[in-house]
């Protein structure tokens, strides 16, 4: 109410020429809503509820245009077609995975702009815990890629409002998760990447190679791998899905990991030996 108040008595006193050539009363307004605009950019960051976790996925969609991947059949790798893309909107894709699955439930889904495609707010059926996924268009994976880091680091901070209730987003969520082609085989990262505010996050990288290519961007975020892939591997959504839920429940890291493992095993029809080495926590 005050905000627009503010606002109310700055268009005022425009409209009336006498008054805005008081230039002491047209300047403690201006600074009443350059204090307020200061508050609503700090509760942002700062004011949210702390209480239950919550995890937010970053995807880029795959993209046989604008990464350099093995191409996949024309209609799932179309990057700007989240409804069809083979890591969102396929069977085994974040957004049809997790509208399937039991132990989540789709609360909220927006389209955001060309770049952020569709962002989706599940909520946990059992716990006060919040998963937010966001598609990014395929072309702008590098900027996926540092969103991702820069949420990890604390540089990147957001919050969103769930149910009337606040909650923290990218570097203010408890986890934070990549899906998607490992964009760092093919570009340099340029942004400083760099922890700003000494906490420590935890994140979920499942991408080719993605324990070698992004070791030294998680060292300097001081960000905690829980799950990340020591080879060539298909980054779809039942291994984090399996991975957050037994994250949901206990702090075990190895658990954790052993969860994406087992999965990705059981859908890639490959031995669980084999995935354990594959999909791998901490350094």
């Amino acid at each position: 109410m005050t905000y627009h108040f503010a606002f109310f008595l700055l268009f005022f006193f425009s409209c009336d020429e006498k008054k805005s050539e008081n230039p002491i009363l047209v300047k403690s307004i201006s600074k009443s809503i350059s204090s307020i605009e200061e508050v609503n950019l700090i509760s942002n960051t700062t004011f949210y509820d702390k209480t239950e976790k919550v995890i937010h996925i970053l995807v880029a969609l795959c993209d046989n245009k604008y990464q350099g991947i093995v191409p996949v059949p024309k209609g799932i790798g179309n990057g700007q077609d989240p409804k069809n893309n083979l890591y969102w909107g396929c069977g085994y894709g974040v957004k049809t995975y997790f509208m399937k699955s039991k132990e989540w439930k789709l609360i909220k889904s927006s389209q955001i702009d060309s770049v952020k495609m569709e962002r989706l707010v599940f909520k946990h059926t059992s716990k006060e815990n919040y998963l937010v996924a966001d598609a990014y268009n395929g072309k702008y994976i590098k900027q996926c890629t540092v969103d991702f880091l820069k949420s990890c680091s604390g540089q990147m901070k957001d919050t969103l409002m769930v149910n009337n209730k606040v909650i923290g987003i990218n570097g203010n969520s408890n986890l934070l998760g990549y899906i998607g082609h490992d964009g760092l085989m093919d570009f340099k990262i340029e942004e400083e990447i760099e922890n700003v505010d000494n906490k420590e996050r935890d994140c979920i990288i499942l991408a080719c190679y993605s324990k070698m290519f992004f070791s030294s961007f998680i060292k300097e975020c001081k960000s905690n791998p829980l799950v990340w892939t020591t080879g060539l591997m298909c980054p779809e959504a039942y291994s984090i899905h399996d991975a957050i839920n037994v994250y949901c429940n206990t702090n075990d890291e190895q658990k954790i990991a052993d969860a994406a493992a087992k999965a990705y095993a059981k859908y890639q029809k490959c031995s669980e030996k084999s995935a354990k080495k594959l999909l791998i926590t901490g350094w």
